[in-house]
């Protein structure tokens, strides 16, 4: 018996060798990209988490004080303080230990002294005399000024009781001063000239200037009134009757908010514009802010705090309905004052002064603030309001994430819509109908298709679709009704069509022609009566949704047909042979046979697209306006998050509020795109084992 040997030239250790090293290769590249999205995904968690970490505060230091006069005002610089006494001495008191540097004796003695808003200027009252001091630090060396000369000015008016002080610009101030003879309003220049308004006041209780000097807040009795001031006049814009007698008058940063403490707690009022011009109207009482406690505010942020001689500090946010923290310090606090960053708070009770550390970077940045809607200041009510930078320096900063979500859901939704149709209908017709020689042609120009750089189609949309669909945007609506129409006029048609045009793959060439020829005349034929869509909707915008939604949905129909066209030609050929042999139609075989069998395939080919449209960059940046807004329409700009933080990333300092939010974006992008793509693969990997039982059973 003869046995037949052929012999191979191979080595068996080679190929396995060869086999294990490709194995491993393969495997850590695998590894190797997990790990990466891990590391992206654990980063973008370690740059959004300090936004929603807690205030907190912290005792520095506690020091004693060699002036035991009592303080008339206090003020913090972050490293040094200053303290001027009943006593007469202004002295500049390191906050680190140091000896302090010799006092300022000032005579008289004055027996109060106020601030402009930006802590930069002081006003003293000098036994009813006036003086103007500020604190300043040259050659790192802090030094008292007198912008005006070390010599007190006397009013004509009288002696003054309380005085308020607003910085104008740079060498002028605006003073409103309360005599025997009524309440007067003074414009001082470096020259010493004063410009005097007297105001037509008997009684005066409460008043108090806005940081730019052009409103005058006063309160008698419960009546508030409102003041417009400027160089000449001052005229009442408004007044308003409390509903109790105000115990204080504060402004925050930004001369917009006021607070009204009496006993009830403190209130929030700014204007709002209305029929009659801008009036004040209470916009919040702040919770578990009655008592009797004194006020300081920040002179940079919209962040006042309110503290007792018992010890209790609790500080506030503008944005915030209570307070963002509650603290329970040392009893006997006389005087506190904020630093300029609002980063320690300089206390001082009899004898000593303590410096307490905050730690309260983003006081107005909270989960609720990027979902709620929030009453921002000169709003006429709560809205979701993205507003990141002002040409201001005293602006609020809006960080609503909603309109931006809701642009991303609004824009990739009707994409969705405009593609879906298209894709599914093409890869129908090519996988079931087209003949194979023409479908080895028109697969590969489709999915070549989705080659074509999104900033070229966001390009083309932007400048050449939009002004286009503006004038004919009439036809662009009645389009989808005019194709439906002639598609079925079409089906109907049809059967009358020679035996040999109605074999698949024939009547494309007649329908696409006439589909054509309908796009055309449905496009141009309205053009004759309106050409352009601004002179009959007042609310147009060229840049819109619409346009949008078109473009992104052409490049979502190379993506979504590819997938749906695969899933169909997955779907058993068994099946569709038996129902065919069964005497049933090439479209009723489709319909009941083919499309439930890949129903599963082409939803995880639509989640794909959905995905895909939410990640949109470059078409939503340069076809859509970048308008921020939650309402709108069809014909009305948007943003999307991707498009957001393309345009503001570049302009956001570094470990700003506005830097962690849009990275905060980021990381909702990489969370919904990731479950997007998941949930697809799931239903593909299970449409995989249902068509491998499916081929096992046959």
């Amino acid at each position: 018996m003869s046995v037949n040997h052929i012999p191979v030239q191979f080595s068996d250790r080679r190929r396995r060798a060869i086999d294990r090293l490709t194995r491993r290769l393969v495997t850590s590249c695998g590894i190797a990209i997990l790990l990466l999205m891990l590391l992206l995904f654990f980063w973008l968690i370690w740059v959004v988490t300090p936004l929603f970490s807690a205030p907190s505060m912290q005792s520095a230091n506690t020091q004693q004080l060699w002036d035991r006069a009592p303080a008339l005002a206090i003020g913090n610089d972050g490293s040094n303080g200053w303290r001027i006494s009943t006593s007469g001495t202004a002295r500049f008191i390191p906050l680190n230990g140091q000896p302090a540097d010799h006092a300022l004796t000032l005579t008289p003695a004055p027996r109060d002294v106020v601030s402009s808003a930006d802590r930069q200027t002081l006003l003293l009252n000098l036994q009813g005399d006036l003086l103007l001091l500020q604190p300043t630090r040259q050659s790192g060396e802090a030094q008292w000024r007198f912008p005006l000369g070390d010599k007190p000015f006397h009013l004509p008016q009288g002696a003054v009781k309380k005085m308020s002080l607003a910085s104008l610009n740079q060498g002028q101030w605006r003073i409103a001063a309360l005599t025997e003879n009524g309440l007067s309003i003074l414009t001082l220049g470096t020259d010493r000239q004063a410009n005097a308004i007297n105001l037509p006041l008997p009684h005066v209780d409460q008043f108090i200037l806005s940081p730019q000097g052009d409103l005058l807040y006063t309160s008698e009795g419960n009546v508030l009134r409102v003041w417009q001031l400027d160089n000449q006049q001052a005229l009442l814009r408004e007044t308003q009757t409390l509903s109790q007698m105000p115990q204080s008058l504060h402004i925050l940063t930004g001369g917009k908010t006021l607070l009204i403490q009496d006993e009830t707690g403190i209130t929030q009022w700014f204007a709002i514009a209305g029929e009659q011009g801008p009036r004040l109207h209470q916009i919040r009482t702040f919770e578990h802010s009655a008592g009797n406690t004194q006020i300081i505010t920040e002179s940079q942020r919209r962040v006042f705090a309110t503290y007792s001689e018992t010890g209790r500090v609790k500080l506030f946010a503008s944005k915030q309905n209570g307070p963002i923290l509650q603290r329970q310090l040392e009893p006997g606090i006389l005087h506190a004052q904020f630093s300029p960053s609002g980063n320690s708070l300089l206390i001082e009770r009899k004898g000593s002064w303590q410096t307490v550390k905050l730690d309260n970077p983003w006081p107005d940045v909270t989960w609720r603030s990027f979902w709620q809607k929030i009453w921002y200041e000169n709003y006429p009510k709560a809205d979701w309001v993205w507003q990141s930078t002002a040409a201001g320096d005293s602006y609020q900063a809006k960080f609503s994430i909603m309109p931006m979500v809701v642009g991303t859901l609004k824009a990739a939704s009707l994409a969705l819509v405009f593609a879906t149709p298209l894709a599914l209908a093409a890869a129908m017709y090519t996988a079931w109908f087209m003949a194979p020689g023409l479908r080895r042609w028109v697969k590969p120009a489709i999915e070549m298709m989705g080659a074509l750089p999104s900033v070229v189609i966001g390009l083309i949309a932007g400048l050449w679709l939009a002004p286009h669909i503006s004038q004919a945007l009439i036809g662009v609506l009645l389009l989808p009704l005019t194709l439906a129409a002639s598609l079925l006029l079409c089906g109907v048609l049809s059967a009358r069509l020679p035996a040999r045009w109605r074999q698949p793959g024939r009547e494309v060439l007649l329908l696409l022609p006439l589909l054509l020829l309908v796009t055309l005349l449905t496009l141009w034929l309205p053009t004759l009566v309106m050409r352009d869509a601004g002179e009959w909707m007042p609310h147009y915008e060229q840049r819109n949704l619409l346009v949008a939604a078109l473009a992104m949905g052409f490049a979502l129909v190379p993506l979504i047909f590819t997938l749906a066209e695969d899933a169909l030609f997955s779907v058993p050929a068994q099946l569709g042979q038996g129902s065919l042999a069964l005497g049933a139609t090439p479209w009723q075989t489709l319909t009941r046979v083919v499309l439930p069998g890949a129903s599963a395939g082409i939803f995880a080919a639509l989640m794909i697209g959905f995905g895909r449209a939410v990640g949109e960059t470059m078409i939503l940046l340069m076809a859509t306006g970048n308008t921020p807004q939650s309402e709108g329409g069809l014909f009305s700009g948007l943003r999307a998050l991707s498009a957001n933080i393309a345009i503001e990333m570049p302009e956001a300092a570094v470990g700003s509020a506005h830097y962690r939010i849009l990275f905060l974006s980021a990381l909702m992008l990489l969370i919904f795109t990731l479950v997007i793509n998941t949930i697809a693969e799931l239903i593909r990997q299970r449409l995989r084992q249902r068509y491998s039982q499916h081929e096992e059973q046959a």
